[in-house]
């Protein structure tokens, strides 16, 4: 009796274990964000990498060169990113620091 028991009981679980595991479950989707929040929390982003790796240069961990060469890169993207912001405002795209539309 004992036996059948464990068998049905290991036959459930093989059963349910999958079910379990692939089940779909419900999605927490996050804010709603514009392009304009994206593009102005980038620019933060940047402006951060720029300013550690103004630090780290200062400390000694990159060469000259280096140092140029990413900063160069970074001052582009930065320049990028507002031209794109004031584009986005100069079209009237609304902002709010919140990532939905104001």
């Amino acid at each position: 009796m004992v036996y059948y028991f464990l068998l049905a009981l290991t036959a459930a679980l093989a059963a349910g274990a999958p079910l379990y595991m692939f089940w779909p479950s419900p999605v927490e989707h996050g804010e709603v964000k514009t392009r304009l929040a994206y593009l102005y929390e980038r620019k933060d982003v940047v402006y951060d990498n720029l300013r550690d790796l103004n630090f780290e240069y200062r400390a000694g961990k990159f060469s000259e060169a280096d140092y140029a060469s990413l900063k160069m890169n970074m001052e582009e993207e930065a320049a990028a990113l507002l031209a794109e912001i004031a584009r986005l405002e100069a079209s009237g795209a609304a902002y709010s620091p919140k990532g939905t539309v104001a």
